[in-house]
C-alpha cells in the first residue's frame, strides 16, 4: 500500500514548531506534498533537507516568504521536474513533479499550489491565466503518463465543498468560471479521488478553515485541498482521512491509501 499526503504548510518553519514532523514519524505516510513551503534553499539547508525519514525536493519562489512547494518521499525518483514551463508562475513556486518510472510504468507524484485571487482583482486575473495555462499541461501530461496531483487547489468544486456556498457564489474559491475549469479537467478523464471514494458527504470533506472568526470551532469550512489522479490510477484508492486532530497550519492534511507499489 502507498500511503501519500497532501498539506497545505504555511510556512514550514511555522509547521515544525506545531509538531508536524513528529506527526510524519506517527503517521509514516510513503510520501506526502507539501505547499506554501514559505521558505529559500538557505532555510532548507541543514533543517528541512529530511523530515521523519523522507527526503526533500523543493520548488521554491523567488520572492521571499511565498509559496514555495515540496515533496518528501521515502523513495529515490527517477527524475525531478521543477516547474511545468511557465515563466509566470514558474517563478512563484508553485509546481514539482517527481517522477517513479520503471520498465513496465510511468508514474508521477505532483505537488502543485494553485494561485488564489481572494487578494483582489490582480491576483484573480492571475489565477484565471494559470488555469489557462495548467490545463493543457495537465492533458499532455496524461496522455504521456499515470500521475496523481496534489495541492491547494484554492476552488471548492460544488455547493458540497463549502459551508457557505450560496453567500460565496461571487467569491475566489467558488465562482462559476473556476468551478467550470474543474468540472471540464475532471470530465476529461482525471478523477477527484477523494470524491470517488465519499462521493455525498459535506462537513466532513473540509480541509480549509478561515482564520476569522470562529471559522474552526463550526466547521464552517472549505474543501480546497485534492488529489487527482489519472483514469487509470485512481481506482487504486482504498481509503481517505482528512487529519484534524492536531492542527499545522490553516489546511488539514489528506492522505490517501493507493493499491500501488513504487
Amino acid at each position: 500500500m502507498f500511503k501519500l499526503t497532501s498539506l497545505n504548510l504555511n510556512g514550514i518553519r511555522s509547521a515544525t514548531s506545531k509538531g508536524v514532523d513528529a506527526w510524519l514519524a506517527k503517521t509514516r505516510p510513503d510520501c506526502i506534498c507539501l505547499q506554501e513551503v514559505k521558505a529559500q534553499a538557505p532555510d532548507v539547508q541543514g533543517r528541512f533537507e529530511q523530515m521523519a525519514g523522507l527526503k526533500g525536493y523543493f520548488h521554491f519562489a523567488e520572492k521571499k516568504g511565498y509559496s514555495g512547494v515540496a515533496v518528501y518521499t521515502r523513495h529515490l525518483p527517477s527524475d525531478v521536474i521543477v516547474g511545468y514551463g511557465s515563466p509566470e508562475f514558474d517563478a512563484e513556486g508553485r509546481y514539482l513533479e517527481l517522477r517513479f518510472d520503471t520498465p513496465s510504468r510511468k508514474l508521477s507524484i505532483i505537488s502543485c499550489y494553485f494561485p488564489s485571487g481572494s487578494s483582489g482583482e490582480l491576483r484573480q486575473q492571475a489565477k484565471f491565466r494559470f488555469l489557462d495555462e495548467f490545463e493543457p499541461h495537465l492533458g499532455r501530461l496524461a496522455s504521456e503518463r499515470d500521475f496523481v496531483l496534489c495541492g491547494d487547489v484554492n476552488i471548492a468544486h460544488k455547493e458540497q465543498d463549502l459551508k457557505n456556498w450560496r453567500s460565496n457564489r461571487k467569491n475566489s474559491g467558488f465562482l462559476p468560471e473556476e468551478r467550470a475549469w474543474m468540472t471540464k479537467v475532471l470530465e476529461g478523464g482525471l478523477v477527484d479521488v477523494y470524491r470517488k471514494l465519499h462521493p455525498d458527504t459535506t462537513d466532513d470533506a473540509y480541509t480549509w478553515w478561515s482564520n476569522r472568526g470562529q471559522a474552526w470551532a463550526n466547521n464552517v469550512g472549505w474543501r480546497l485541498d485534492y488529489q487527482i489522479a489519472t483514469a487509470q490510477l485512481a481506482p487504486a484508492a482504498r481509503a481517505v482521512a482528512i487529519h484534524k486532530a492536531t492542527r499545522f497550519s490553516d489546511h488539514a492534511p489528506l492522505t490517501i491509501d493507493y493499491d500501488l507499489a513504487i
